[in-house]
């Protein structure tokens, strides 16, 4: 336990990891299988059969009567402490929550919106009137809520909103004015997280807003590419009367409370896409076994062994980095627990934490995703385009994932530009790594194998030199730009792609050492193949990423000698790809699903 709690967010990249010190989704016990389970009856039964209704929105109380049963279930309350009407499930079992039903499409959305943004800020910054008043509520569906955050002029830049709150002379409430747009859930949502500025004030506050207070409008739905199912609205708030004591935290607090509740949604976003991409994958597995040319099933054709097997790999290796993170996050918030620290602050603190990791994989997670479902869309080929085959709704639900909670643009240089301030404040020691490759760089190479034949060995050795090759274009574009860095967002988007590639490399050959030693060699070939082929994906996108971002900003001799260092860094050994996709394509079609 000393050993998990030495681990700090952002960290992976100058730290060597055990398998010991991950969880892997394979060690899942039985109540938190059971609890997949439930999430999975929930989603086949009561919205699988109702998706074209669900997306008409011609009943506007369908929606609502789903939360509500999914409340019953106590699908609502997963994050929320017993004490308030809840299981207070740890955060990787909230994951895995967000995972099954994230193949719920527009329904999906709507939970996630009210679990996660809606009820969180109250959870964690309320006091404990607030608490009680609405978490219990929220926390069974009896009350379902929004956050309303996004202005027409203010969206990546949250703090730029002009919404308004004035204190009434009486000094008991304030009036808050302004207009809100794509808030989700805002049709039917009965309480609102709304952030405004307090007079003059530079940050925003927040405050909780029940509907009932009045002084609210709002437009009709809005037309959407994908989730049209999903109740997303134009807000207007015209003096609507705010108690004071409906004031979240303390004034100018509200930018702080949207931006740690973002690393809750973030990550769970990914898991959300990560279940997505599970269902469509299974969708197009089925769908290539049924379907025959040439006499014969499409799945046995290479070309579509290679799509099916890519999906695999990608969704197998994103979905372990998910519950590392996710293990680290609830592993930190237990240390801050044991040193009295209150858990609602700790559970904060935990997240905040790992931040770093929250945005790689809220952008990890909704790519493949995007991968997957295109692939799924090829693999049905003309079935694939028509509004009557599985994947239509797939392929247009999953395009918000990389614009929500963030676009991924800003979740890469946020990635970046988080790390590098943990290094100036002393937090995560880069710079003394990164010198350390620098001078490796103008050493001379050691030829030649270091003899090691443990598992993994050549793989792991990959993966060192990977985190070596992000320190080296990280520390030449640092002490090259300067301060100017900040303003090369193409050269921090390389440096994120290096990054989070190489983290969830990582973890997939961390998990599939850990899953071998707890089930042999010889039971875990598929998941040996899916992690080698995942590495060599990982070491291409270090290659082109980093020649990009050293192109960029090097010159002359200084750039050739990071291009040599970069081909050093980035050498892996040749494996047949082919043959590896090959095998895991055909146990997938064996089973006729996603298998892993």
């Amino acid at each position: 336990m000393e050993n998990k709690k030495a681990i700090k967010g952002g960290e992976f990249l100058i730290r060597e990891t055990t398998p010991e010190e991950i969880f892997i989704p394979e060690e899942w016990n039985e109540e938190q299988k059971m609890i997949a389970q439930t999430c999975h009856d929930f989603i086949d039964t009561e919205v699988f059969p109702r998706l074209d209704e669900i997306d008409s929105q011609k009943d506007p109380e369908l929606m609502p009567r789903l939360l509500d049963k999914a409340g019953e279930l106590g699908l609502l309350g997963t994050s929320v402490p017993e004490a308030l009407g809840g299981f207070g499930m740890n955060f990787n079992t909230t994951m895995l929550v967000s995972e099954v039903t994230g193949k719920g499409h527009s329904f999906a959305v709507a939970l996630s919106a009210h679990t996660g943004i809606g009820t969180l800020p109250i959870l964690y910054y309320g006091n404990e009137e607030q608490k009680k008043k609405y978490v219990t509520k929220l926390a069974t569906g009896e009350w379902k809520a929004a956050y309303c955050l996004t202005e027409p002029d203010a969206g990546s830049d949250a703090n730029s909103g002009k919404t308004k709150a004035t204190l009434t002379e009486d000094g008991k409430h304030y009036l808050i004015n302004g207009q809100k747009m794509w808030i989700t859930n805002g049709g039917f949502a009965d309480v609102f997280i709304v952030f405004a500025k307090i007079d003059d004030d530079k940050n925003l506050t927040a405050f909780i807003v029940e509907k009932a207070f009045g002084g609210i409008t709002m437009n009709e739905e809005e037309k959407k590419m994908g989730i049209k199912g999903s109740s997303t609205r134009q807000i207007f708030f015209n003096d609507c009367k705010v108690p004071v004591e409906n004031m979240l935290s303390e004034r100018g607090n509200g930018f702080k409370i949207a931006v740690n509740i973002l690393n809750v949604g973030r990550i769970k976003l990914g898991a959300a896409a990560i279940g997505g991409a599970k269902a469509a994958a299974t969708a197009a597995v089925k769908y290539a076994n049924e379907r025959k040319q040439f006499g014969k099933s499409i799945s046995e054709f290479g070309a579509i062994k290679h799509k099916l097997a890519e999906m695999a790999v990608k969704i197998y290796a994103s979905e372990g980095a998910h519950y590392r993170a996710g293990q680290n996050i609830d592993d930190a918030y237990d240390a801050f627990v044991a040193d009295g620290m209150d858990p609602a602050q700790a559970r904060l603190k935990s997240l905040e934490e790992f931040a770093i990791e929250c945005a790689i994989l809220k952008v990890h997670g909704s790519e493949v995703l995007d991968y997957v479902v295109d692939e799924a869309v090829q693999v049905g080929g003309g079935m694939g385009f028509s509004a009557d085959g599985p994947f239509d709704r797939a392929y247009r639900d999953a395009r918000i994932n990389r614009i929500f909670e963030g676009t991924n643009e800003i979740n890469r240089m946020l990635t970046i530009d988080m790390l590098l301030k943990r290094a100036m404040k002393g937090h995560l020691d880069i710079l003394g790594p990164a010198q350390a490759v620098a001078k490796e760089l103008v050493a001379i190479p050691s030829f030649g194998d270091d003899g090691d034949d443990t598992f993994f060995a050549k793989e792991k050795k990959v993966l060192q030199n990977l985190k070596k090759a992000g320190l080296m274009v990280a520390g030449g574009a640092v002490q090259k730009l300067m301060e100017k860095l900040g303003d090369e967002q193409e050269i921090l988007m390389n440096l994120a792609d290096m990054l989070a590639e190489g983290y969830v490399a990582e973890s997939v050959i961390l998990r599939v050492e850990k899953l071998v030693k707890m089930r042999g060699e010889e039971a875990c070939k598929m998941e040996i193949d899916l992690a080698r082929v995942f590495l060599h994906h990982a070491v291409d996108v270090a290659v082109k990423a980093g020649r990009e971002a050293i192109y960029a900003f090097a010159e002359g001799d200084e750039q050739r000698l990071m291009l040599m260092g970069l081909k050093r860094f980035t050498k892996i050994e040749p494996m047949n790809l082919k043959a590896a996709r090959r095998r895991i394509a055909d146990y997938m079609a064996e089973k006729n699903a996603y298998p892993f």
